[in-house]
Order: C-alpha cells, then sequence, then structure tokens
C-alpha cells in the first residue's frame, strides 16, 4: 500500500513527520509479528526541498507531488502560520490533490491541514473536522462543508479529516489499524505514548462564541448572556432585548452564532465553570451556583455533555490548587 505524505511548503513539522514515522514504524511491528510489511511510505512535495515551520527545518522530499501518477493514501498537514499565506504559497498543490483523489486515491487531512484540503473542493457538502480554534474561521470561509464541533475523527467516504493539534495521531492510528490491524495500531500507540482511545477534543476547546457576523442585535445579546450567566434568564427576555419575537429571535440567534440560545448560554456556563474549577479551591456546589445552575444532575450532565469530563473529572486534571472532593 502507497502512503504518500505532502509536505507542503512551510509545513508543520510536528505534523508532516508523525504520519511518515507511524507507517514506517507499522512495518517494523508487522515484521515483529512475522508478518510481511505492508506499506510504502514516501514524502512529496513540491520541490525537492521544503522548508518547515518558520525556516528552522528542511525536509527532502522523495518525489514531487506532479510526478504522483497514483498512491492509496494522501495525508495533507498542515502549513505553519498565517493559514491563508499557507494556501497561496501551497495552490499549485491543489490540482494535483483533486487528481489524485479523482484517480481512487483516500486523501486525509491533519489538523488544519483541512484548510487546504477544502480548497480543492472535495469536502463541499460534506463532514470535517479540525482544530477547535478555528471553527468559526472555517466556516465562515466553506460555508458549504459541515465543520465537525469537538470530533477528532471525521469520516466520510475515503476521505479523513482530524480535530486539533495532537488528534493528528489518533486519525494516524485510525488508518494504521483501518490498513493494517488493531495489533500494529496498538503497539504504535504504546511506543509513542499515545492515547488510542480518545474520541473528542471537547475537554480542550475554549468556548468564545461565534462573534464573526454582522448582526449587531444578536452581538448585544452574546454581550448580555456572558456578563450576566450566572443570572436566570428566558428567551423571552432575550428575545425583548432586540425587540423581536420568540421564533424570529431564535431563527436569528441560530443563524448568527451556529448554536441556539440555550445551546450558548450553557457554553459560557460552562466555560465559566472550568475557569473557575482551573484557578480556585472552590467545590463543585459552589461553581455550580457561581455560574446559574441550581440543580446537580442538569450541571453534571451538561459539563459531561460539553467538556466529555464530569465537574469532578475536570477540576482534578486541570486545578491549579488541590481540591478535595
Amino acid at each position: 500500500m502507497q502512503v504518500t505524505v505532502f509536505a507542503p511548503e512551510r509545513g508543520v513539522i510536528e505534523a508532516v513527520t508523525p504520519p511518515y514515522r507511524s507507517f514506517k514504524a507499522a512495518n517494523d511491528f508487522l515484521m515483529a509479528l512475522d508478518k510481511d510489511p505492508i506499506f510504502e511510505v514516501e514524502y512529496v512535495g513540491l520541490t525537492q526541498y521544503v522548508s518547515a515551520n518558520d525556516g528552522e527545518y528542511m525536509i527532502k522530499t522523495d518525489r514531487l507531488l506532479q510526478d504522483v501518477r497514483k498512491t492509496d493514501l494522501l495525508i495533507v498537514p498542515p502549513v505553519y502560520g498565517d493559514i491563508l499565506e499557507g494556501i497561496t504559497i501551497n495552490q499549485e498543490a491543489i490540482p494535483h490533490i483533486q487528481r489524485l483523489y479523482k484517480g481512487g486515491s483516500s486523501v486525509a487531512s491533519l489538523c488544519l491541514g483541512a484548510f487546504l484540503l477544502a480548497e480543492t473542493g472535495l469536502l463541499d457538502g460534506k463532514k470535517c473536522s479540525t482544530h477547535w480554534a478555528y471553527l468559526d474561521e472555517f466556516r465562515a470561509r466553506y460555508p458549504g462543508i459541515e465543520v465537525v464541533d469537538g470530533a477528532i475523527i471525521t469520516e466520510v467516504g475515503n476521505i479523513y479529516s482530524s480535530g486539533g493539534a495532537s488528534s493528528l495521531w489518533n486519525l494516524i492510528l485510525y488508518l494504521v489499524e483501518k490498513f493494517s490491524d488493531r495489533e500494529t495500531a496498538v503497539l504504535i500507540s504504546k511506543n509513542f505514548a499515545l492515547d488510542i482511545g480518545r474520541s473528542s477534543q471537547a475537554v480542550f476547546t475554549v468556548f468564545k462564541g461565534q462573534k464573526r457576523h454582522a448582526d449587531e442585535e444578536i452581538m448585544k445579546v452574546q454581550e448580555y448572556i456572558e456578563k450576566n450567566y450566572n443570572e436566570k434568564m428566558t428567551i423571552d427576555v432575550l428575545a425583548a432585548i432586540v425587540n423581536s419575537g420568540r421564533r424570529t429571535f431564535e431563527r436569528r440567534f441560530r443563524q448568527a452564532t451556529n448554536n441556539t440560545p440555550l445551546e450558548y448560554i450553557q457554553r459560557v456556563r460552562i466555560e465559566a465553570a472550568k475557569r473557575f474549577f482551573e484557578a480556585s479551591r472552590k467545590n463543585v456546589g459552589e461553581v455550580m451556583l457561581d455560574v446559574g445552575y441550581t440543580d446537580t444532575r442538569a450541571f453534571r450532565d451538561t459539563f459531561k455533555k460539553v467538556t466529555g469530563l464530569t465537574p469532578v473529572e475536570y477540576r482534578n486534571k486541570y486545578a491549579r490548587v488541590a481540591a478535595e472532593v
């Protein structure tokens, strides 16, 4: 099986090398298990030598992307620094990615590599993952693509994408398992000390609210929620801020923020709770009341839905000071 790792100009070295090393390691483990190695792994680029990060690394490619007539799996890592600048300097790669996909190749983007993959049009009308901190920017630039909030791995046909940063390892392990076997993927996860079972990047997410929109009245409502999250608030009260009917308000709010008003309130409250857990000695009950919840079960269920952890698990994992359960 041919695995082709595209090394983009100014690529993120921490994302370019992991797939190459992992599939190479898969061959080593397969041989250790008395099995035949199955992966032919290569670096390709737009030039023979490609700079990575801000020029501190140089990658020697095995051949040029334009010379790849066929491959089984093409991996697209992210670009370091400004995303749009990175797309521009790697524009020449787009028709080759399109050509290989149309020729039957599977394509996998790692983290912010989803931006370059999205430029090809291959994700139009499909779902994908990318770094949680760039969801708003991605949605604004590619409205025809459904980016999955919090997903570590998204698979649509033979297109794969990963969530942010170290999530790329989860996609690599998934691909190793898919194209070889579970045993080999587990051995790689142990070798590199990786969590093979992680399915969400929710615990790492910092909710900032979707504010890249032109509806100034909805922006006022967002600011009101963020300043008064610890108070009881209803949809009717929020709608009255912009002098709008309930149904019209809910539609406008969702269109502007990609959240319902209730979802937005929940996300703001849980983000505040996370900050309390990280920086104070307050117990779960105190934090629950501080952020506007009065029902312990509702707070726990919502917190776990948003972060993937219970309040106690989150506090024990991220608190700066020791706290009693």
